[in-house]
């Protein structure tokens, strides 16, 4: 019976030695509300990098690892953002992909600053995410300064855009890119004839634009998202504006043109914060392997998720471990291939060389212009 008892015990201690490390890695965005389209598209991208991670039999310190996913819904909202960043701190995991946007994003990383945990965004825009001195954030996407210089100078340049009017949504994200524009509209020579808020859950936009509308504007410019962007259109057409509607990559959806595929036109601009999947280095396999894999079509973020979560492998590998405080000096001085380009970050946390893409509605897509 001691034999016994001593070869079970051998066996179970060779299981345990045997067994493979799980490494959480925590994931944040809208899986809930009016942006849970955009959520789950990035949440998507974030479990195919995990599967393909898990598919190579990695080994890092000795140990065979295998990476767990922690979802939570943030809701988008910046209060909501904060309990989800402790939650998933408090879960242990080991570096975070998110948040999804910059409302959320900006109070999140407050969180993981203090605990170590480093935090790569795949979409947050706002120039304030990188520019609060945290040495745990990051981000692989160009930001509003950017987006706004190109739709600035394409508006005044190529569609001759005298008179403007903008609207935002006060988010972070709205609001930092409608400055981002209003500031370089005027330094290209335009005249910002009107600057008018709403908000993020708003649909009735008739008061805003019965006013902007007697100032005959050749654009409007709108920060914020297709929730909002889609009535926002829709009124414009009912009311016989003839403007331009201009707005950023959260008009550059998918889901846009599913909401307002009958007021969609040439007359409509959005510049999307990097460069469009065929031009991606791996963008024509990825969006063939995302489609398979989900039975859906990207929608704004999937493969910069994809790469971000493997900004965080990738950077375990190298460290040869996966405790944050020491892969994180393998983080900052990163040079991976990604499927959107190469990753390399600046010493602010942003990634290096961006692009960003004007586009326009044409034959029922979102067509690159520039």
């Amino acid at each position: 019976m001691k034999q016994i008892a001593l070869a079970l015990a051998l066996v179970g201690m060779a299981a345990v030695a045997n067994a493979d490390m799980v490494v959480k890695l925590g994931a944040a965005g809208p899986l809930t509300g009016p942006f849970s389209h955009i959520g789950k598209d990035s949440e998507n991208g974030i479990r195919l990098a995990i599967a393909d991670a898990n598919a190579k039999n990695l080994v890092i310190g000795g140990q065979k690892v295998r990476f767990e996913l922690d979802s939570e819904d943030d809701q988008a909202d910046p209060r909501t953002a904060t309990t989800v960043a402790q939650r998933l701190v408090d879960a242990g995991v080991k570096g975070v992909i998110g948040h999804v946007t910059s409302g959320a994003s900006i109070p999140a990383s407050r969180i993981y600053e203090q605990a170590g945990i480093p935090a790569i965004s795949p979409s947050t825009t706002s120039p304030m995410l990188t520019r609060q001195g945290y040495k745990t954030t990051f981000r692989v996407i160009a930001n509003d300064l950017q987006q706004g210089v190109i739709m600035s100078q394409y508006a005044t340049q190529k569609l001759k855009v005298k008179r403007v009017a903008i609207i935002d949504d006060r988010t972070a994200y709205g609001q930092g890119l409608a400055d981002a524009v209003a500031e370089n509209m005027r330094k290209a020579g335009a005249q910002v004839i009107g600057r008018e808020f709403t908000n993020d859950k708003a649909t009735d936009f008739m008061a805003i634009l019965t006013k902007i509308k007697m100032q005959n504007p050749d654009a409007i410019f709108y920060g914020g998202m297709d929730a909002q962007g889609s009535p926002l259109l829709k009124q414009i057409r009912q009311l016989g504006m003839k403007s331009l509607l201009l707005s950023g990559d959260g008009l550059c959806s998918a889901e846009m043109i599913r909401l307002s595929a009958k007021d969609l036109d040439s007359r409509v601009y959005c510049t999307l914060a990097g460069i469009p999947m065929n031009k991606m280095p791996g963008g024509v396999q990825f969006q063939q392997r995302f489609k398979a894999q989900f039975h859906a079509d990207v929608q704004l973020y999937a493969p910069y998720n994809y790469d971000a979560t493997m900004a965080l492998i990738t950077a375990m590998q190298k460290a040869n471990s996966v405790e944050p405080a020491k892969y994180l000096p393998a983080l900052k001085a990163l040079n991976m291939q990604g499927v959107t380009g190469t990753i390399v970050f600046d010493a602010n946390g942003d990634v290096k060389n961006a692009g960003v893409t004007l586009y326009t509605y044409k034959a029922g897509a979102w067509t690159p212009v520039d």
